[in-house]
């Protein structure tokens, strides 16, 4: 065992409605899975998480359901969380040790009882020491920023279940908003068009495909198609039809505009001095929804500012979450102060 000697069993966390990323002190970003967990109904023991699970969505019998323990980036199913959680743990473990210290991620919205509720969980999975830090400061910290200085930086951290606003300055939050009107609901919104508009009904998974492949946020320089394949609602026989870009950017509009207004808010709510430095620096996108085709030009055009989508978004917020867990001295500043005690 003496060549997992230099790694240590701490670990960052992105616990995330849509994927878990962790990263392990002294070796990176090592499992990037879906925060999803089939279990048997009966006996609530886990059967399969992750891809495996991801891959029973839709196609399990009566005595196996699939759930995700997370919804609106908080946990919604304590127990399935937990053993989720060990699972993954587990899984990147180069012995059977549980983790000793963790750095969760978590909403900037979330509450006291929410706080919790993430804390036990890492803590009965086996965590001696757990630290929380806000999602939009760990994706600041990601793309590295340098969120100590009196400097005014936005970012819109766009995940699964939350949209998270910050502008961060002095290795705080000067100023916040948090949205649950994110990447599930924007997935929601195709699943709802096309019930309405075309009496077919398509599943999560399918919808996510659309979303990913011809979604957008500001018309394209080239339209895109795609074929869609459903269940016809009226005869309830599967059926086939081809939707262009054009179409599904209205189908994800009004959650669009609800992240576009929200972005404004903020704006008119920041500091003046610090409005200076974002109009200097412009706004920073990660998070999946970072990815949405056109977002950035749409929020441009929005608030005339400078958009810049991170490199690699997806991962932002987990290696800010990394950088904090191998240095917690430097960035104890940074964490949420606990208020259980």
């Amino acid at each position: 065992m003496a060549r997992f000697g230099l790694f240590s069993n701490d670990v960052g966390i992105d616990l995330g409605t849509a994927n878990t990323l962790i990263w392990q002190k002294g070796k990176g970003i090592v499992l990037n899975e879906p925060s999803i967990v089939a279990f048997d109904k009966t006996t609530k023991g886990i059967i399969a998480i992750g891809y495996e699970a991801q891959e029973m969505v839709g196609r399990t019998h009566r005595e196996i359901r699939t759930i995700r323990p997370l919804k609106d980036g908080v946990i919604a199913d304590f127990e399935i969380a937990e053993g989720m959680l060990r699972a993954f743990i587990r899984k990147i473990s180069a012995s059977w040790q549980p983790a000793r210290r963790m750095v969760i991620c978590v909403p900037s919205g979330i509450t006291e009882v929410e706080k919790r509720a993430v804390r036990d969980s890492a803590e009965h999975a086996g965590a001696k020491e757990v630290h929380l830090i806000a999602e939009p400061m760990a994706a600041a910290i990601g793309v590295g920023l340098n969120v100590h200085e009196p400097k005014g930086n936005m970012i819109v951290d766009i995940g699964g279940g939350t949209t998270e606003i910050a502008v961060i300055s002095l290795s705080g939050i000067a100023a916040e908003e948090s949205i649950r009107i994110a990447g599930d609901e924007l997935t929601s919104c195709i699943v709802n068009w096309f019930k309405r508009q075309h009496n077919i009904l398509i599943g999560e998974r399918t919808a996510e495909i659309i979303k990913c492949n011809v979604g957008s946020a500001w018309p394209l320089e080239q339209e895109l198609e795609i074929e869609v394949k459903g269940r016809d609602m009226m005869s309830g026989i599967p059926k086939a039809i081809v939707v262009s870009s054009e179409e599904i950017r209205n189908a994800l509009n009004e959650n669009v505009v609800v992240i576009v207004e929200a972005v404004l808010n903020l704006l008119d709510k920041t500091p003046a001095e610090l409005s200076a430095d974002i109009y200097d620096r412009g706004i920073i996108l990660t998070g999946g929804g970072a990815l949405l085709k056109g977002l950035d030009e749409r929020l441009r055009q929005e608030t005339s500012l400078p958009v810049i989508v991170a490199e690699d978004p997806l991962t932002a917020v987990v290696r800010g979450t990394g950088k904090v867990l191998e240095d917690l001295t430097a960035y104890s500043s940074v964490l949420i102060k606990s208020r259980r005690h």
